[in-house]
């Protein structure tokens, strides 16, 4: 059986079974299933939580299962220590699609008047938002000159029993495909998928050369070809294992107000005109799960980062050859920051590994770069590194008007005085000179005592 939602389940049972549970009770899907995650975080606590009942729907839900570094890593048999490399390793080796003539996702078919998203349990996740919202649906839309499919992760505000909002970073691929088939005054196919394997939903996430590749990033992800079969109503291919996919269309040209919805910097995007999509059909498993994202919390952050440090590290890696890590912490919301290390041949390759994940990831605005005698997934190695080997007037470069996060509430129009797609991006060089030039050593002791000293050997309570 290929892999999808349920043998990622499967997993965490057998494997980490400290971090699911599981909650029989009826819960509101008005903020009362984020309320208990809200508090299970103030216990620094991140499970996956699945919910067998929401009030309204008959459709049990999945929230906060891609919340933790620990459980993506085994989702694709990797340690944490190794993950990243790992991902950009087989995000190298994509495979083909495999068509079939069926699957399980089309073991229930709601066409037409048939239609109603009121059917699954749509949350409201935050005080502020607009209504409920699909937060975890991977969005398939078809690039018309090359026929290739694009995947990516975007927000879906319900606006009716058969329309959905779609609210698109403009420096993201599918706004390209869908401006180019506004352009020919036609409507976009869009399929909606809800309920994977990680591998599936964090592919849609990675950053990739041209439209589209998604989808056999995910087979490369998985070692085996991703199953997919026709769309109902569109000329899409949908996964399919997938637990529900939402079939519709884009109307050219058109637009309705949307949002304010919380986002990824852990605060309100705000209210905007979006396109929307027109629900033409729902297919779905005989007993599907909903998956959802538990948005503008840790959850949104991790599942978005991993993807994107795998890329990078890919793309950085290929300009220079010893780049050794790459970071977004959370403290930039999986976003914002980029820690690099690297084992510095020459004097300029930082600035050109910035250079790098500027132009994979738009969202970036502050590149941090540090020799690999620095832990870039600890905070406190990489200041130290901007403390001690980092001077303002010599290794900061500023960079105004560059495309941004336009989610991110500093970012500005041209005119400075509104809210738009720019942002003033930073490259921090916090690594020595290249040799030969001396530099002051790091105190340590010495490794080879290190190694064969044992802690536990010496120690015993103090009484």
């Amino acid at each position: 059986m290929p892999q999808d939602l349920r043998t990622y389940l499967d997993l965490i049972r057998k494997h980490l079974p400290e971090e699911i549970y599981r909650i029989r009770r009826e819960v509101d899907p008005a903020f009362e299933a984020t309320a208990i995650l809200a508090r299970l975080e103030d216990r620094t606590k991140y499970p996956a939580v699945f919910f067998d009942k929401i009030k309204g729907s008959k459709i049990p839900l999945l929230i906060n299962s891609l919340a933790s570094y620990r459980r993506l890593a085994l989702s694709l048999g990797a340690t944490e220590e190794e993950v990243v490399r790992e991902w950009a390793d087989r995000e190298s080796h994509p495979l083909p699609l495999k068509e079939v003539k069926d699957g399980p996702v089309k073991e229930v078919k709601l066409l037409g008047k048939d239609v109603d998203l009121g059917l699954l349990p749509i949350l409201t996740h935050n005080e502020l938002d607009a209504g409920p919202y699909l937060t975890a649906a991977v969005a398939l839309v078809k690039d018309p000159e090359t026929g290739r499919q694009n995947a990516g992760i975007y927000r879906h505000q319900l606006q009716g029993k058969a329309q959905l909002g779609f609210m698109i970073n403009p420096a993201h691929h599918a706004n390209y495909i869908l401006l180019k088939y506004a352009e020919m005054g036609k409507p976009t196919d869009v399929a909606l998928v809800l309920g994977h394997h990680p591998a599936f939903v964090m592919a849609a996430v990675s950053k990739l050369a041209g439209l589209g590749g998604e989808m056999e990033v995910a087979g490369g992800l998985l070692r085996e070809p991703l199953e997919v079969v026709r769309g109902e109503t569109v000329d899409l291919l949908v996964p399919a294992w997938a637990e529900i996919v939402i079939e519709g269309k884009v109307p050219p040209g058109r637009t309705q107000k949307e949002g304010p919805f919380g986002e990824w910097p852990w605060c309100y995007g705000r209210e905007r005109q979006s396109a929307f999509i027109e629900v033409t059909a729902i297919t779905m498993r005989r007993d599907a799960i909903f998956l959802d994202v538990n948005s503008g919390h840790p959850e949104h952050n991790i599942m978005g980062a991993l993807p994107r440090m795998g890329s990078l590290y890919r793309r950085v890696k290929d300009v220079v050859p010893g780049t050794r890590s790459v970071n977004l912490p959370l403290s930039g919301g999986g976003r914002a920051f980029c820690y690099v290390s690297m084992k510095k041949r020459a004097d300029g390759e930082p600035k050109q590994a910035a250079f790098a994940v500027f132009s994979t990831e738009t969202d970036i605005k502050y590149v941090f770069v540090v020799d690999d005698d620095i832990n870039v997934f600890n905070e406190t190695e990489v200041l130290w590194a901007v403390a001690t080997r980092f001077e303002a007037d010599r290794d900061l470069t500023v960079m105004p008007y560059c495309l941004g996060a336009h989610l991110n509430p500093t970012a500005y129009d041209y005119t400075r005085l509104k809210q738009g797609t720019m942002q003033t991006k930073l490259i921090f060089d916090a690594t020595k000179p290249a040799p030969p030039a001396e530099f002051p050593p790091r105190t340590k002791v010495p490794d080879e005592v290190k190694a064969r000293v044992n802690p536990d050997e010496y120690l015993e309570p103090f009484n």
